[in-house]
């Protein structure tokens, strides 16, 4: 899938303020690899990290930065995730081709841009209108098409496209919101960060005929989910 990558301009390594400038390419050939050490095996996962511009989704005034293994902010007091956690989260979900999936926290689009190198029927929600047209306009910049966006209550799911075969959550939750469990299909993969508003444990969920198993993975930090299923707005 081409890929149209806004044109920036670099020359060769140029130190700034401790950090180092490389070509795209180059620089994320380096965080794969590091990624690789770090236990992400899927080489599909991997190769959607090494394909996305990364630094088409963050400031620019952070884009030196765009390609190491950190988590960086970005509007609303919200972030861009660590490429270690969109790459272990992604390969958690397990997306086959054809399959239904919902993100839910569409942020920068970063995540959404990896997924999309996985699925077609790529389905993301945006609690803040502001983000979601932000991550519109990076996806058309990108050349990235057949992401279908909205903006509102990512906690109560997408009912109109359900159920989804795959539902990844880029927010702390205080628990699995319910209508979630209710919109994946039979034998479906839920892949959350749940626990209180500083700290998370990354959870998979996968819907069986007869009961939920669920298992637990790393020690996460995501914003808060906010939502109706999620927590409340602070004053």
């Amino acid at each position: 899938m081409p890929w149209e990558v806004p044109k920036y301009r670099f020359y060769g390594i140029v130190k700034m303020d401790s950090f180092h400038f490389l070509p795209p390419d180059v620089a994320r050939g380096r965080l794969v690899r590091k990624l690789r050490t770090k236990g992400i095996t899927n080489e599909q996962v991997l190769h959607a990290i090494e394909s996305v511009p990364r630094h088409a989704f963050v400031d620019p005034g952070l884009s030196h930065k765009a390609y190491e293994d950190i988590t960086l902010p970005i509007d609303h007091n919200q972030t861009i995730s660590q490429p270690f956690i969109v790459a272990l989260m992604t390969q958690l979900l397990d997306v086959q081709p054809d399959m239904k999936v919902l993100e839910i926290g569409t942020g920068s689009g970063y995540q959404s841009a990896v997924l999309r190198y996985f699925t077609h029927r790529l389905f993301t929600v945006e609690r803040i209108k502001e983000l979601s047209f932000k991550a519109r306009d990076a996806f058309t910049r990108c050349g990235i098409k057949n992401i279908i966006c909205k903006y509102g209550d990512g906690t109560c799911g997408w009912p109109h496209y359900a159920p989804f075969d795959r539902i990844i959550v880029t927010a702390g939750a205080p628990a699995v919101p319910t209508r979630l469990l209710q919109q994946l299909t039979p034998e479906g993969i839920l892949v959350i960060p749940t626990g209180d508003r500083e700290n998370q444990r990354l959870e998979v969920y996968k819907k069986r005929p007869d009961r939920i198993e669920r298992t637990t993975y790393t020690d996460v930090v995501f914003v808060p989910l906010i939502g109706e299923q999620g927590w409340k707005e602070r004053e």
